[in-house]
């Protein structure tokens, strides 16, 4: 490969993403409102500039969540000033199907740094790299894992994406996106991806690349013969 695969944890709980940014094999940081609901969060200003306030080296994307383009407008104009290690999630489009692209090709013409999110087909991708066109340094993000659970092989769009990337220019970088199995990252770096956004859970499981899988068989026998004499099993 000609280029590394970028680790971005992904996730909202403010302990992992701290211990996240100080590991050496996570690059950038993602979130949305969906994990900051999970996660408890009910202030949300409050939490990304106490986040932001931390983590000052590594990329950082926060993301909209108003319905209407003229506050979508509004609130990434103030993200955006939160800090310079911050990338403004922008969706494809709002709640009720609108496109988004005209109010992404007005941010980026501000210089604003994007990461375009929510992108399931070509044609969201293609217009997203052309809103992107001159603008700043910005993120690509389409969501293999989500497609992958429709049945769908998600590695042919990626590629394809990939292509449409590269064609606008090499301040986009595609986001491999919705991450569901370590072995995601490995597809990610094979259709030349640049970034992969990994739930904190998965990051930890990345130290099983090379483990010998005698060894795991071995382990895991022996979990299962722990747990059946745990739970005083017995038959007969």
């Amino acid at each position: 490969m000609s280029h590394k695969l970028k680790i971005y944890s992904d996730g909202a709980d403010r302990a992992s993403m701290l211990e996240m940014s100080k590991n050496p094999k996570v690059e950038g940081l993602t979130t949305n409102p969906s994990l900051m609901r999970k996660a408890g969060i009910t202030d949300y200003v409050g939490f990304c500039k106490d986040i932001l306030s931390q983590i000052t080296d590594k990329p950082i994307s926060l993301e909209v969540f108003a319905d209407e383009f003229p506050e979508m407008r509004r609130q990434a104009m103030e993200i955006n000033s939160w800090g310079k290690n911050v990338y403004v999630k922008i969706p494809i489009t709002n709640s009720k199907g609108q496109s988004s692209v005209e109010l992404i090709q007005d941010l980026a013409n501000q210089k604003v740094k994007l990461n375009v999110t929510a992108l399931f087909t070509l044609k969201q991708v293609w217009e997203t790299c052309q809103a992107l066109k001159n603008g700043a340094p910005s993120v690509v993000s389409v969501f293999a894992g989500r497609i992958a659970d429709t049945g769908r092989d998600p590695m042919p769009m990626m590629r394809a994406s990939l292509e449409m990337c590269r064609s606008t220019g090499s301040h986009l970088e595609l986001l491999w996106a919705s991450t569901r199995e370590v072995f995601n990252i490995k597809q990610a770096e094979e259709v030349g991806c640049d970034i992969i956004t990994v739930p904190f859970d998965l990051i930890k499981k990345m130290s099983l690349f090379g483990q010998d899988l005698t060894q795991m068989s071995l382990e895991t026998v022996q979990t299962f013969k722990k747990d059946a004499e745990s739970a005083g099993f017995k038959i007969g």
